[in-house]
């Protein structure tokens, strides 16, 4: 497996696949891998000529210094993973500064009220930061296709919405959650919660389940309020949020329209440790 902490090298290498007929392939990570990303590189691989792996820890999407300084990293079973693949995909590792520069800055987008609710009201300039690096990296790889989890479904659609904006020649293809026996979705947060604390982060996933089993016989309002007293009496979760909102436009909503898709969202934290969760309604 090649490995590319440069750009120069990175795109000089790249090089070989501009041939039109050639397709690269482009899974962002920041990470701590888990059989999530390991789904995403696998369809990655089946669809295209040559598959870039990136690992960066994007410190422009965090809003609290100390959750980037405590973000699980371990690059060395991140390689004993990814060197499984051998010569399907490459990988880069770039620094800080091979990234930003000198001058470590967040432009500002306009995401068209994508960035309204859920992560966008209660992380501050996170979006802002993740489509920084994001552009920076669709820079640098000029990828055909690039692949997202869905776990991340507002991120996912703002990727969207900001390549259809630039009329950038690269497919978004959505990935489904991942999740392990109990439902939790696969996170590299995880690795941060012991088996108690997951064992609690499952009534993360019962909760969406109960809104997807009810969707159809309760109305909206009743289903978030059933599923605010439940977390109410779980005193290990503090529920930051849980709402309905349809997928478009990401607007939360207490009606329902036919012809429309639904999302329910949540995120809560278990000891201290965030989580966040989706799951399509219909």
């Amino acid at each position: 497996m090649l490995t590319f902490r440069s750009i120069s090298a990175l795109t000089k290498y790249l090089e070989k696949f501009s041939d039109a007929e050639a397709k690269i392939g482009f899974v962002p990570t920041m990470g701590s891998l888990h059989d999530g990303h390991i789904s995403l590189i696998d369809k990655s691989i089946k669809k295209s000529s040559i598959t870039v792996v990136s690992i960066f820890l994007n410190p422009t999407q965090f809003n609290d210094n100390k959750d980037l300084q405590e973000y699980p990293v371990d690059h060395e079973a991140d390689f004993r993973i990814l060197k499984e693949y051998d010569n399907q995909l490459v990988l880069f590792v770039p620094e800080t500064k091979e990234i930003y520069g000198d001058s470590i800055e967040t432009k500002k987008y306009s995401f068209s009220g994508l960035d309204m609710y859920m992560e966008g009201s209660s992380r501050g300039n996170h979006f802002n930061g993740v489509i920084t690096v994001v552009e920076k990296l669709f820079e640098i790889v000029k990828p055909d296709y690039a692949f997202f989890g869905e776990k991340d479904f507002q991120q996912l659609r703002i990727v969207e919405s900001f390549v259809k904006a630039k009329s950038l020649n690269i497919e978004i293809i959505r990935c489904e959650t991942k999740r392990s026996y109990d439902g939790l979705a696969l996170s590299s947060r995880n690795k941060k919660l012991n088996n108690s604390s997951k064992k609690i982060a499952s009534n993360l996933y019962k909760a969406l389940r109960f809104a997807r089993d009810n969707f159809d016989k309760l109305e909206i309002s009743e289903i978030v309020s059933s599923i605010e007293k439940k977390f109410h009496k779980i005193s290990e979760i503090s529920l930051e949020y849980f709402l309905i909102a349809d997928e478009s436009k990401l607007h939360p909503t207490n009606q329902k329209y036919d012809g429309v898709k639904y999302r329910a969202f949540i995120a809560a934290k278990i000891n201290n440790i965030r989580l966040i969760d989706n799951i399509n309604l219909n």
